[in-house]
């Protein structure tokens, strides 16, 4: 099995939150994860934009936003469904309409958490 590879900014408390839990969730460890915001690791695009968006390569191909968490989900037994469900283009694209709406909530959220 190819391992999926996925970069996230662990200076945000959601998605080290989130990624904690896939990290759990993973129990064959087939994900590598990287946190693009420690400097470590390799950034196979730009830095910033892997901090501005998820981003996953799986099977060799690079995936951002929807797609990426959808990559994620299909690595983990328990969570497969939902990630093969993304494959449909209309659900894949329902989720990226709901990331990019995070996205512009995320700020506020990050704030919010950190004053925690």
């Amino acid at each position: 099995m190819a391992r999926l590879e996925v970069w996230f900014d662990g200076d945000c408390p959601l998605c080290r939150r989130e990624i904690n839990l896939m990290r759990r969730l993973d129990r064959r460890g087939a994900i590598v994860f990287t946190d693009v915001a420690t400097g470590q690791g390799v950034c196979p695009i730009d830095r910033a934009e892997l901090l501005a968006r998820f981003h996953a390569r799986e099977d060799g191909r690079m995936v951002s936003g929807a797609e990426a968490f959808a990559a994620m989900w299909r690595a983990i037994p328990i969570l497969a469904p939902l990630g093969q469900l993304a494959r449909n283009g209309v659900v894949l694209t329902l989720m990226e309409r709901l990331y990019l709406a995070f996205l512009r909530v995320r700020p506020s959220l990050q704030r919010a958490l950190r004053g925690t």
